[in-house]
C-alpha cells in the first residue's frame, strides 16, 4: 500500500470552490481544485502527486494524439447521511481500466496508485460533493500515451491522472432511442469492451445523425446481421419482457458496465427473473406491438437508470407504456441511490469510505 508520504500533494492556494452551484451543475462543466497525476517512466510508474486542476504540456507528437491510445473510467463519489464522503464501487472501475488497458497495449496501474490516489484526492476536494438529491462528485481517470514519437508502436511513457467534477442528474426526462442498423460501435474480436477513447469518437457521427431526428440516443445493433442489441449510446441497456429482466450477455463488443452488474445483483437479491441472453430488435418491437414489454431502461454511470419512451425501428416509432410507480426501473434506481447515499444498508460492500 502507498503511503500517504508516496504522493506529493500540493494543495491549491485559490479554490473555485465558490463557483459551484449545487442547484445548477452541467454535466463535465466545472472541475473541482485537484487532480491526481502520475507518469510511466522507464518500466514504472513514477512522480505520483495531486496537485492543483490545470493544463497539461504535451508534445505536437504525443502518440495519443495520431494513434489513439488512451482510455478513461467513469466513477462517483457521493454525500452521505451522515454528511461524510463514500465511493461506489472503485475497485470494479481499477479493475476494468486495467482490462481496457491491456486490450490497448498500455501498462496497469497498481491498486495502491488507483485507490489510494482516489482516497487523497477526495480528501482534498471533499467540499466538492453535492448534497442535493440526485447529485454526486463524478470521477474521471484517464490514461494516455506520452511518447513525442511518430511511429505505430505502443508508447514507451505514459500519462495517468484522475480529474472530478460536481454533476446533477444525468438525463431529465424519458429517452427516445432509435435502432442503428448502419452504423457499427464495434465488432466481435474489436475493443468494444474497453473504455478507449476511440469507441467515443467513432459514436459521434452516428449519434449526432439520430439527435438531429429527435432521438437521445441509439440502440448498437451487432456488426453482421445489424439485429441483435449491444448498447444504448454509452450505457448498457435492459428490457423488462413477460416480467423477465432482459439484457444482451457480455461479449467482445459489449462494456462491462458496472451500473449493469450492480442491477442485476439487486435483481437477483430480489428474487426476479434474470436472462442475460442475444435480444433482437425484431423481438423487442414485436413485444411493444404485444404489450409484453413493459420496461426499457439504460443503465450507466453518468445516468444510473434511465427509463425508455420512445423506440424508433425503420422509420416507425413506437411508444413504451409509462412507468407504473412500482416499475422495476422505479425501484432500482431508487434503492441504488438509497445505497450510495448511506440510507440503506449496503449487503455487497460496494461503498468504500473516504477516510480523513
Amino acid at each position: 500500500m502507498l503511503a500517504t508520504s508516496a504522493f506529493d500533494i500540493q494543495p491549491t492556494t485559490a479554490s473555485r470552490l465558490a463557483e459551484l452551484d449545487p442547484n445548477n451543475m452541467v454535466f463535465g462543466q466545472l472541475f473541482a481544485d485537484h487532480m491526481l497525476a502520475a507518469e510511466y517512466v522507464d518500466g514504472a510508474w513514477q512522480s505520483a502527486r495531486i496537485v492543483p486542476y490545470g493544463p497539461l504540456q504535451i508534445s505536437p507528437a504525443t502518440s495519443a494524439l495520431h494513434y489513439g491510445q488512451a482510455i478513461f473510467e467513469g466513477g462517483k463519489a457521493y454525500r452521505q447521511a451522515d454528511g461524510s464522503v463514500a465511493l461506489f464501487r472503485p475497485d470494479a472501475n481499477w479493475q476494468r481500466f486495467n482490462v481496457s488497458a491491456a486490450r490497448m497495449a498500455m501498462p496497469e496501474v497498481p491498486e495502491e496508485l488507483f485507490m489510494q490516489g482516489l482516497q487523497e484526492l477526495l480528501k482534498l476536494d471533499a467540499a466538492w460533493v453535492p448534497g442535493v438529491p440526485g447529485s454526486s462528485l463524478y470521477l474521471r481517470p484517464f490514461m494516455f500515451a506520452t511518447d513525442g514519437f511518430l511511429g505505430v508502436r505502443p508508447s514507451a511513457t505514459y500519462h495517468f491522472g484522475i480529474i472530478t467534477c460536481p454533476v446533477a442528474a444525468f438525463f431529465n426526462q424519458p429517452l427516445r432511442v432509435r435502432f442503428e442498423q448502419q452504423y457499427v460501435r464495434a465488432a466481435p474480436g474489436g475493443a468494444g469492451y474497453a473504455k478507449n477513447a476511440g469507441n467515443y469518437g467513432a459514436a459521434m457521427l452516428p449519434t449526432k445523425l439520430a439527435q438531429d431526428q429527435g432521438y437521445h440516443q441509439l440502440f448498437w445493433t451487432d456488426a453482421s446481421e445489424h439485429q441483435y442489441i449491444e448498447e444504448s449510446g454509452a450505457m448498457n441497456v435492459m428490457f423488462v419482457l413477460n416480467g423477465v429482466l432482459t439484457t444482451p450477455a457480455l461479449s467482445t463488443s459489449i462494456l462491462d458496465g458496472i451500473t449493469r452488474r450492480s442491477v442485476l445483483q439487486l435483481a437477483r437479491d430480489w428474487g426476479v427473473p434474470v436472462e442475460e441472453r442475444r435480444v433482437s430488435s425484431r423481438e423487442i418491437i414485436e413485444a411493444v406491438q404485444n404489450g409484453t414489454l413493459t420496461e426499457a431502461f439504460g443503465v450507466g454511470t453518468a445516468a444510473t437508470v434511465a427509463p425508455i419512451a420512445t423506440i424508433g425501428h425503420e422509420g416507425h416509432d413506437y411508444s413504451l407504456p409509462a412507468l407504473a410507480p412500482d416499475a422495476f426501473a422505479r425501484r432500482v434506481g431508487a434503492a441504488l441511490d438509497a445505497i450510495r447515499t448511506g440510507q440503506a444498508p449496503d449487503p455487497h460492500g460496494w461503498m468504500v469510505a473516504v477516510n480523513g
